[in-house]
């Protein structure tokens, strides 16, 4: 009974950085999981038939509030599912001692991006022209992958390339990767099934994650309102590689003197990491000060908790999910 009230709880942790974040459910509850002790097939096979839940309550509130670009979602929803079953077959096939590194890996990479992209101001500006297929279909694939083998990475991978491109409104941008997400992670779990077994599925793990995330959703509401986005990703990005840098130390056979050095300076990363989200936020909230003053109007709280207009129009449709 103990276990499940802590995999709840992760499933509620990981929903409220991905109500806030935009992103990050498979990975953060993936990471709590390895560092739980749950074998790296198994966590990432119970996440992603967690996810087919979460997704398609977040696809259906995306729809409702005209979030969803359905052109994109139709070029990037089938590569994904396609990548992401291959991930699960791939993943499937490893051993334990061999998938544990891999994953870590993964997810390694995807904290250190998370770092580096909420350090930086974020990009806000459109350009002109639609996504092409030839763009999107490739993105969906490499994601889907990446997804289905680091136990989560959908979100980290398509959402910024898309946001990137400056062609989709930020909120479509969200609306249409979480949607495709559905099926990207249906996919995955049928790879699972296919490659794991029924038994690759901890069916009370699944719920747990499953009830801990739905319990989150009205509070990340709340939550966004009062932690902004920026700090919040530079923070998970450094829980995410601390906690998967001692699987990669271990896989690498550094011996006990080098570790602490290593902790040390991904720590000190960590803290730069932080710094920097800091000072951006804080320079866009003076800058929407000065704005609001021009205009003549006092900034609403709303305006001044949260930095980037991209977290901004994120708030009511992600809080759903």
């Amino acid at each position: 009974m103990r276990k499940l009230l802590v995999l709840a709880l992760v499933g509620l942790a990981a929903q409220l950085v991905d109500g806030a974040l935009g992103m990050a459910y498979g990975l953060t509850s993936s990471t709590l999981l390895l560092l739980a002790g749950i074998a790296p097939a198994a966590a990432s096979a119970s996440v992603h038939l967690a996810e087919v839940g979460t997704t398609l309550a977040a696809g259906v509130a995306h729809w409702r509030f005209g979030n969803v670009d359905w052109r994109v979602v139709r070029r990037i929803a089938v590569p994904g599912a396609l990548g992401a079953f291959a991930g699960a077959t791939f993943l499937s096939a490893l051993s334990t001692a061999a998938a544990a590194p891999w994953m870590a890996a993964i997810l390694f990479t995807l904290g250190a991006y998370l770092l580096v992209r909420f350090a930086r101001p974020l990009r806000t500006e459109r350009r002109a022209g639609r996504l092409r297929g030839r763009f999107l279909s490739p993105l969906g694939l490499v994601a889907g992958f990446v997804d289905a083998t680091g136990g989560g990475g959908w979100g980290p991978v398509a959402t910024p390339a898309l946001l990137v491109s400056g062609r989709l409104e930020p909120r479509k941008v969200i609306g249409s990767v979480d949607t495709a997400e559905f099926l990207v992670a249906g996919a995955a779990s049928v790879g699972f099934l296919i490659g794991l077994g029924s038994e690759g599925f901890l069916l009370p793990m699944v719920l747990a994650l499953l009830a801990g995330g739905l319990i989150a959703a009205p509070v990340a509401a709340w939550l966004i309102r009062l932690v902004p986005a920026q700090l919040l990703g530079a923070v998970v990005g450094g829980v995410i590689v601390l906690t998967n840098a001692r699987t990669l130390m271990h896989a690498l056979d550094l011996d006990g003197g080098v570790r602490p050095v290593g902790y040390a300076l991904l720590a000190l990363a960590w803290g730069v990491a932080v710094a920097f989200a800091l000072r951006a936020l804080l320079r866009a909230r003076h800058a929407r000060t000065v704005v609001a003053a021009a205009r003549g109007a006092t900034p609403s709280r709303r305006e001044v908790n949260t930095e980037p207009p991209r977290q901004q129009v994120a708030v009511d449709s992600e809080s759903v999910r």
